[in-house]
């Protein structure tokens, strides 16, 4: 309904038919004109953004395996052929390298971006260059070449995009989605077989050595994680994706009087071979990149740098050196032995367990949910059935002001912050990884969807509140899955105890409990909650899941 209503001409991706006429279209349009694939690559983006959604937010009930593997077909194509449009348009600018002449070095260089990707191009026209670094300025990147690609017809394209696409590599294009598909189910069940405890980390906190296995894993043979590969339920992709590529400068176009003349090649855009096809013996210089790292990103530690490795598909940390991170000039410079796809990573599990956490309600039908961990205090507002980021704040400072004031829905809060850099929201095998102890999932249905501490029992706090700012003391209550009772100490007892309060019943969950407690105006108040305040208030508990990593 919502895309009936845009009536922007844009079509409905979960309509086979439009969005293979869309393809099928922009693959047969011949432009090459970078502004008008930027353009186009914004609409493209968008239409991978809607079928990524409605495959994390459809109930499977509601979405058939059929439907599914078409939306993932579907993102699939769009991607590569975005790609694809790319080394179009970079072929282009190359041939017309003169327009973009640097008037001090003689050679090309441009920057062209937008919200999405930021596009730098240099290519070495004189193969003389008097300045070491060359900097991209308008971008703030910059690359240190050897001294024998200074002196070559080289290019050397940096592509920064907020997204990963990153399986998708200029040196392979392809447009088969079914090998694409196919690469990516291998590199799932590579990672399937690294879900296990981490013992031995090396700097930077990737693995250096193999990790100790649970029994049952070690009986069954399941392979350690390889050394120097990236194991990405604990590391994650931040801040998009830089593709740094050298490339064959192609033949320029020349001007006579009203003629436009280029020498026209067989094949595509051809990479620049380094280190050389040589002995494998000879060893080569390194080249030196240096990145301006984004705005919208919080970077909590030092970043660990990774390449990807489209033979193996996966992240890798080898062939990367001497990685120097400035935090307050949002910079990082490191060496390569070759051009490659780089990332920079954050531990998933950083904010992981949380020091506290509080949920206070705030009005009828509203709260706010307040999140502490080691590197900074989340508050979250929440509102009928959307949600709202009020602050960020870490060391006095407020973070992420494009986000903070904006109401979205659950979902679409979870995910934003995750890109953000501000990760609370445990993943499947974030157990592995976060030092908590065993949980046993709630049974009698007491708390639904939520985990209790071992077998034995959860204390929670609890004080009601009317109005805002109103709390009356806390109570502390005593929960094991099957009766809840309260308890006699209270919040400054020096120790805890398992004692109850006298007189105290116990019933079935710790919402019964807490009504022999509560005033008449408080079960009112929940009486007459909104059952879409209530659903937003459980996705953000579940995605965050309190209970279990405080």
């Amino acid at each position: 309904w919502e895309h009936y209503l845009s009536c922007d001409g844009s079509p409905d991706p979960a309509v086979l038919q439009e969005i293979n006429a869309f393809i099928s279209l922009w693959r047969e349009d011949q432009s090459k004109d970078i502004q008008l694939v930027m353009e186009k690559g914004e609409q493209v983006l968008n239409l991978i953004e809607k079928l990524q959604f409605l495959l994390l937010d459809t109930p499977p009930s509601e979405i058939t395996e059929k439907e599914a593997i078409q939306y993932q077909e579907s993102i699939l194509e769009l991607q590569n052929l975005l790609h694809q449009k790319y080394n179009g348009a970079t072929e282009e600018l190359l041939k017309n390298a003169d327009m973009y002449k640097d008037s001090p070095t003689g050679n090309m260089q441009a920057v062209i971006k937008d919200k999405n990707v930021t596009f730098c191009l240099w290519a070495n026209l004189t193969k003389y260059m008097r300045i070491k670094t060359q900097l991209f300025h308008d971008a703030q990147h910059g690359f240190e070449l050897p001294r024998s690609l200074a002196r070559s017809s080289v290019a050397v394209r940096i592509v920064h995009t907020r997204y990963d696409h990153s399986m998708l590599s200029f040196k392979e294009d392809s447009n088969s989605t079914a090998e694409i598909k196919e690469s990516e189910e291998e590199a799932e069940k590579k990672m399937e077989t690294l879900d296990m405890p981490l013992e031995e980390l090396k700097e930077g906190g990737v693995v250096t050595a193999d990790p100790v296995l649970p029994e049952e894993l070690k009986e069954e043979g399941i392979a350690t994680a390889e050394e120097n590969v990236v194991d990405l339920q604990q590391f994650v992709p931040l801040g998009g994706v830089y593709h740094i590529d050298a490339l064959q400068l192609p033949p320029q176009v020349r001007h006579f009087r009203d003629w436009t003349m280029v020498k026209v090649l067989d094949g595509r855009l051809e990479a620049y071979p380094y280190p050389p096809g040589e002995a494998k013996e000879a060893t080569h210089p390194p080249i030196q990149i240096s990145l301006r790292l984004p705005d919208h990103v919080v970077y909590f530690v030092d970043p660990v740098v990774a390449r990807w490795d489209p033979a193996g598909q996966q992240w890798r940390t080898d062939g990367i050196s001497n990685i120097v991170y400035e935090r307050q000039e949002k910079r990082i410079t490191f060496q390569m032995g070759t051009f490659s796809t780089v990332t920079l990573l954050q531990d998933a599990h950083l904010n992981m367990p949380y020091q506290a956490w509080e949920l206070r309600p705030t009005a009828v039908d509203e709260a706010l949910l307040v999140v502490t961990t080691s590197f900074a205090t989340i508050q979250i507002q929440i509102k009928d059935n959307q949600c709202m980021l009020s602050s960020v704040a870490m060391e006095e400072e407020d973070l992420l002001s494009y986000i903070t004031g904006k109401w979205l829905s659950p979902v679409v809060l979870r995910t934003v912050l995750q890109k953000a850099g501000v990760n609370i929201f445990p993943g499947e095998f974030s157990h592995n990884y976060v030092c908590v102890k065993k949980k046993v999932s709630a049974a009698g249905g007491g708390l639904p969807g939520f985990f209790l501490l071992g077998v034995t029992f959860l204390s929670t706090a609890v004080s009601e509140q009317l109005k805002p700012d109103s709390a009356q003391a806390w109570s502390l209550y005593l929960f094991n899955g099957q009766r809840a009772q309260k308890l006699k100490i209270t919040e400054s007892s020096e120790a805890f105890s398992e004692e109850l309060e006298e007189d105290s019943e116990f019933h079935s969950t710790l919402y019964h409990m807490l009504k022999d407690f509560a005033s008449k105006e408080a079960i009112e108040q929940v009486a007459r909650a909104s059952f879409l305040f209530i659903d937003a208030v459980y996705q953000l508990l579940l995605a965050t899941r309190v209970l279990t990593y405080s």
